[in-house]
């Protein structure tokens, strides 16, 4: 007997240490993940990736930056923090990036927001209430269409994260017949050309830690500046043209295409020296351009109804959806049914989005409720 018990004494021993150390890794890793404050931040250099980290331990910040050759960037996965503590969601970078396509037939179902500024738990919760990923952050939304129309940048604390949301869940849509548009406004194009007035002070901060200038981070040399310069400023997605500020009379009288706006105004994402040599992307970049018109709802033009109508039949369209300009604490139904506005107030808890399905318009919040506006 005795025997017996001194042949499996060392097991036992030896099985409560393996415990006592994964219980103690366990610990460390939440404490770890509970401690990452920024980032990741993915930069390019002589044909290496590197990948930097900002950890808060004890009130006091530190980087944490890792390199890898090029060929094994798609063996990077990257972990990124959610605004519950402890839960990060992986994000595998992308082999390839291309220009996103300007025009997109047979949408069914399509879920719009605007002006998320950085507020993970408000795009978070508007996601999973209305059957886009699940607590997991997997796209369940099958083949329907996420569309998001600008000002994800400024003002929150978790821009980063919420870029890195919405990255990731583009391959995962893709994969299940879905899609993810990602259309720029104001702010997106501000971040990208150095007009930083308002940017959380913390992403100054980060910034300096980084021992970089922030429009680095989101340059030519990174992958979400690179990801950025992908994505277009005006789509049509079915019968609905999407954008964040509007079409002006100015921009109707331009005769060009939804294609050829996005073409002209990509290469000039990032300057900032507002000279152009072109007369229409003055136009395009002022303040009757896309992403920065207001003329739908502030000091509304006596000719909006037929300017509206002006862009209805000039691209093929029955609705044009916005955001931009804050003019009602719910998504509000314009000119009947023609203009929709999807900006909220989501700091203040007051978020909502558009559900377009089958040709039905749909308010929505982030409890799942469902309101219906009109049919076409």
């Amino acid at each position: 007997m005795k025997k017996i018990v001194f042949t499996f004494f060392p097991m036992l021993l030896a099985g409560f240490i393996l415990q006592m150390e994964s219980d103690h890794y366990n610990h460390m890793a939440k404490k770890k993940l509970n401690e990452q404050y920024d980032g990741p931040y993915v930069q390019y250099k002589n044909e290496q990736v590197f990948v930097k980290y900002i950890f808060e331990n004890g009130g006091t910040k530190n980087v944490k930056a890792d390199s890898t050759s090029l060929l094994q960037k798609s063996k990077i996965i990257l972990q990124v923090n959610t605004d519950i503590p402890g839960i990060t969601f992986p994000v595998q970078l992308k082999e390839q990036l291309q220009i996103e396509n300007s025009e997109f037939i047979n949408v069914h179902k399509q879920l719009v927001m605007s002006d998320i500024e950085g507020n993970f738990e408000a795009f978070r919760r508007l996601l999973q209430a209305n059957g886009v990923i699940d607590k997991s952050f997997k796209w369940t939304f099958g083949d329907g269409h996420l569309v998001l129309i600008g000002d994800f940048f400024d003002r929150g604390q978790q821009v980063t994260e919420v870029l890195w949301l919405i990255y990731s869940l583009e391959a995962k849509a893709k994969a299940a017949g879905g899609y993810v548009h990602f259309v720029l406004g104001n702010h997106e194009i501000m971040n990208l050309s150095g007009d930083l007035r308002y940017l959380h002070q913390k992403y100054f901060y980060n910034a300096a830690l980084l021992n970089e200038r922030y429009e680095s981070l989101y340059d030519e040399k990174s992958e979400l500046g690179r990801w950025l310069r992908t994505k277009n400023v005006i789509e049509k997605e079915g019968n609905v043209l999407v954008l964040h500020g509007g079409i002006s009379g100015e921009i109707n009288r331009l005769n060009i295409s939804i294609s050829e706006i996005n073409q002209l105004a990509r290469p000039f994402y990032p300057d900032s020296s507002y000279i152009y040599p072109d007369k229409k992307l003055e136009i395009i970049y002022g303040d009757k351009g896309p992403f920065w018109y207001r003329g739908y709802y502030k000091n509304a033009d006596s000719l909006a109804p037929k300017q509206i109508d002006s862009t209805l039949a000039g691209w093929g369209v029955k609705h044009i959806v916005t955001g931009h300009c804050i003019v009602a604490d719910t998504i509000s139904v314009w000119y009947n049914g023609k203009l929709l506005n999807t900006v909220v107030h989501h700091a203040g808890g007051k978020s909502e989005a558009l559900l377009i399905e089958d040709g039905k318009y749909f308010r929505v919040n982030a409890e799942g409720k469902k309101v219906l506006l009109f049919q076409d």
